[in-house]
């Protein structure tokens, strides 16, 4: 890279926990500095968040209108060179697209929209324009994933038959929405989140690392969602099954009612040849159990692992690294990829490997599909796209 590349953020200020998160993320490597944002949907708070960070006073801006009028007027070598978006689902696509129209790159959480067309016409747009989106599924960053990946790609686990992955949460067991918890009422109310409550937030990325690490495509599943906590408006708990494309089958599991849990993302993908256990509360271990041979245990940071999760590891091993040093993964490849674009080279071939607008589109489908077939009486709903 010859220049840090600049980002402006929407969404994302005071006591927002994402936001903070996305910077230390972008920060870490040094390759890209914050230099504008609208910070809230509230003028008064975006502009007190702004000062805050200590952004420049003109570049501080009451709306993400504005913000992005007002960056595509500035000379080449100021304005920003893409936005990262933080705000609840029903405020992605509007700034995202708007974004794309005037000529820059696109950083946003997942689900990457409020539905499945949007989501389409963001692949559109970018098509059109040739400009580059990252969808931040955090857990495609960690480099024990991306090793497991690389391992089921060659073909070592043999053809993949079973894929079993659960993603419980404990802190939605209480009403939460009702007490202030302003995470858990965007999170809860169908007109912020959609149609989906956990497994529109949780779930998607149950999904994406299932088809991410396996390489497969879910084909059909079998969805029941339920409202546990009384008086709550989406569902909190849920169970899939899955069918993939190969054939093989799957389990899929999200809850956000399962007391005492934290964030205990877990799968097992199982082979002819064996199988392998990844973690996210371990995640620098990659379990790998052989059906003629005793378990093996690999650590980032060690000695014969593939370029992808080498690419992706920053400390030796032993040292621990987790979410953080994970999303961070997956704004530097986004960076190196856009600054090799800017600058008409190749970027390396690891630093492609980032979630975008088709994982995007896979995510919303995700939640149709699951929603639809929990509302039905059929035993199998296929997988729409």
């Amino acid at each position: 890279m010859k220049r840090k590349l600049r980002m402006g953020m929407i969404g994302g200020g005071k006591d927002a926990f994402i936001g903070a998160i996305h910077r230390i993320a972008a920060n870490m490597d040094g390759l890209i500095e914050l230099v504008c944002g609208a910070l809230s949907s509230s003028p008064e708070k975006a502009i007190e968040s702004g000062r805050t960070l200590f952004l420049p006073k003109d570049r501080i801006y009451p709306n993400y209108e504005e913000m992005i009028l007002q960056e595509s007027r500035l000379p080449a070598g100021e304005r920003m060179d893409f936005v990262s978006i933080v705000t609840p689902n029903h405020a992605h696509f509007a700034p995202a697209m708007m974004a794309l129209e005037h000529g820059f790159h696109v950083v946003i959480d997942k689900p990457i929209t409020f539905t499945l067309e949007e989501a389409k016409l963001l692949k559109k747009k970018t098509e059109e324009t040739g400009l580059s989106l990252l969808l931040t599924h955090t857990y495609a960053g960690y480099p024990m994933v991306k090793q497991a990946r690389e391992m089921v790609k060659a073909g070592e686990l043999g053809k993949i038959r079973k894929i079993i992955v659960e993603y419980p949460q404990g802190w939605l067991s209480r009403l939460s929405e009702k007490d202030g918890n302003p995470q858990a009422a965007w999170r809860t109310d169908p007109a912020r989140s959609g149609k989906s409550g956990c497994m529109g937030d949780i779930g998607t990325h149950a999904a994406h690392l299932a088809e991410y690490i396996s390489g497969l495509k879910i084909t059909q599943l079998c969805a029941d969602l339920s409202i546990v906590v009384d008086g709550r408006a989406l569902d909190d708990d849920g169970n899939v099954l899955l069918k993939f494309d190969n054939g093989s089958n799957g389990v899929l599991i999200a809850s956000q009612i399962a007391a005492g849990e934290e964030n205990a993302l877990r799968i097992r993908v199982y082979g002819e040849k064996g199988g392998l256990e990844w973690a996210q509360q371990e995640p620098n271990t990659l379990i790998l159990k052989w059906l003629d041979a005793p378990v093996q245990i690999l650590r980032a940071g060690g000695h014969q692992l593939s370029s992808y999760a080498a690419f992706n590891s920053r400390t030796p091993g032993g040292h621990p690294e987790g979410y953080l040093e994970a999303f961070a993964n997956l704004y530097r490849n986004f960076a190196l990829c856009v600054s090799a674009k800017n600058e008409g080279i190749k970027a390396a071939p690891e630093a492609y490997d980032y979630p975008s607008v088709d994982e995007g589109i896979r995510g919303m489908a995700f939640i149709n599909n699951v929603v639809n077939s929990s509302l039905s009486n059929d035993k199998w709903t296929n997988f729409e796209v």
